[in-house]
Parts: C-alpha cells; structure tokens; sequence
C-alpha cells in the first residue's frame, strides 16, 4: 500500500517553523503499518498548491492531508478535497469528527472532508500535530479493506 501525506501550511512551507503534523503521520503510520510506501508533500495555504500537490501522487492509494481545514479565511483545504475527487466519502470524514469530538469540543470548528479521485481516496486531517497522530490512528485500521473496496475485491 501507498500512502501520501501532504502537509498544507502557509508557514511550515516558508520555514518559519518545522513542520510537525505530516512527520507525526509518517510516524504512525510506520508504526502501524511496517510495509507501507511513503510519499511526503508540503505546500502553502493555496488552493492551486493544493490540488497540484493532490495530483502528484497518482500511485497512492491514500493521500491523507493535515492543515487547512478550520474556519479560517486561508483555510482551503476541504474546498481543494471536493474540487479533487470525484466521490464523496462523507463517512470517513464523520468518522473522524465524532472521534475528534471526544477528544475536544474545538473539533467542531474542523471543516475536514474525504473523497475519492477514481480509486484513491482522499482525507482531511486537522494541522495539529495531536489531531493528526490521533486521526491516523483512528484511520490506520480501515485502510487495507478501503483499498480492497476500491479494487472491487469485495468485503
């Protein structure tokens, strides 16, 4: 399985701090998942990067962002995700609001979203690098029957 990780932050892109959130992904996932391929992208709070960054991993089966998913004006990401994919999975967005939801109220300021661009699929992680260990950990379990679904190899 392949998996990319895109860190969408105006910031982290320029330098002025390190990026932590696609790291502690990264992290996770090797954890979880020994075998996994890893892509890493890291672009700034445009919805152009965005989607260019979104289409240069055409061989994952994954893409998991982090960032750009709150209210705020820069904060383009899920408008990127829809314009993306071809298919919602609102479900897997949900999924992780509700867990997030346990963790702390402020996830309801989380505007995160998931599709599908033909048989890969794309997710939304909050910028926060607590929010984003936690969402993959949450995610890490469903990724092999998601990418078994996709495939049409059934349930």
């Amino acid at each position: 399985m392949k998996i990319a990780v895109i860190t969408i932050s105006d910031r982290a892109s320029k330098g002025v701090y390190a990026d932590r959130s696609g790291p502690a992904i990264e992290t996770v996932l090797r954890e979880l998942l020994p075998t996994i391929e890893i892509e890493r992208d890291l672009v700034p709070d445009e919805k152009a990067e965005i989607l260019a960054a979104l289409g240069r991993h055409p061989g994952a089966d994954w893409i998991l962002t982090t960032g750009g998913t709150g209210p705020a004006p820069r904060d383009v990401t899920p408008e990127a995700t829809r314009e993306f994919c071809d298919r919602a999975m609102p479900g897997i967005a949900e999924f992780l609001r509700l867990r997030s939801l346990e963790e702390t109220p402020h996830a309801v300021f989380s505007r995160g979203e998931a599709g599908m661009r033909g048989g890969q699929y794309v997710v939304n992680f909050p910028g926060s690098e607590k929010a984003a260990r936690s969402c993959t950990a949450w995610l890490a379990p469903l990724l092999d029957h998601g990418v078994k679904m996709a495939r049409g190899e059934g349930h």
